[in-house]
């Protein structure tokens, strides 16, 4: 009876996560249907439908997404250097160093996964303007220099990878930037590559604020710039629409693919030690 309980369950987890990968994907399957189909059949799933690349050619002419899509490479490329720079020192810093109020201060990094971004819009909005960056790509990434969360993974890798290391790197005479470079980068590539996805899609994909950041084209990412171009007043035209979301997402879903090893595998490595 134990047996045909534990394997009625088994299929109803199976057919619990075939439904919600389904319920997932559907969207994704209406925009690319969208995207590669002439306007009409749009709403007309006929399985004879021609296919065409005029929907991607329209939207790339009627927006400047070429502009869109620089803004965002750099603002993204931005924020990960800074935030794999200022990481990775105090990570090793909690990993390998005895300071007073270590373990709080650590208390206080993980404190801060527990606040959205979204509750400090108001506060970061009066720096912005108090610097006097408003409407910079520097003022979009500023907020997200700094991550917990990436603090949090480094330092369970950093703590993972043997005293030794250390040990041997400095009886060679290496300081410890040069151990950082030479013994713990290295060891970690598959955290940063893991921790590089995750920070890319957030920030590749951030709309609120870089919404109210951002007020002209030679700044706007491709979120505020595809959420204007929606806004037209003809109408909405949900295949031209399909096409520029297709082609502000086909980087992340590329990335992934090429990466998702690292980035399961990392994170099946992560935990509190």
């Amino acid at each position: 009876m134990k047996f045909f309980s534990g394997l009625f369950t088994e299929r109803l987890n199976i057919i619990g996560a075939w439904l919600l990968a389904l319920i997932w994907v559907l969207p994704l399957l209406y925009a690319i249907w969208a995207a590669i189909h002439p306007i009409e059949y749009e709403a007309n799933f006929d399985i004879t439908a021609p296919l065409t690349t005029y929907n991607f050619i329209n939207a790339w002419s009627q927006a400047p997404f070429a502009r869109y899509l620089v803004n965002t490479v750099m603002m993204t490329t931005m924020i990960v250097i800074c935030q794999f720079t200022l990481c990775t020192f105090v990570a090793f810093a909690f990993a390998r160093f005895e300071f007073p109020f270590k373990n709080f201060l650590f208390a206080l990094v993980l404190l801060q996964l527990l606040i959205m971004p979204d509750i400090l819009i108001v506060e970061n909005y009066k720096t912005i303007r108090f610097l006097g960056i408003m409407d910079t790509i520097l003022a979009i990434g500023l907020p997200y220099m700094a991550s917990g969360f990436g603090i949090f993974l480094l330092r369970q890798t950093f703590m993972s990878i043997p005293k030794e290391l250390d040990d041997a790197a400095k009886i060679d005479g290496a300081g410890v930037l040069r151990v950082i470079w030479n013994v713990y980068v290295p060891l970690s590539i598959p955290t940063f590559v893991a921790y590089g996805l995750v920070s890319i899609s957030f920030h590749w994909n951030n709309f609120l604020w870089p919404l109210i950041i951002t007020n002209s084209v030679e700044t706007r990412p491709l979120t505020v710039g595809l959420s204007i171009f929606s806004m037209s007043e003809a109408g909405v035209e949900w295949a031209t629409i399909s096409a520029g979301t297709l082609m502000t997402t086909a980087p992340l879903f590329i990335a992934f693919l090429i990466f998702q090893r690292q980035f399961i595998a990392s994170f099946m490595t992560a935990g509190i030690k």
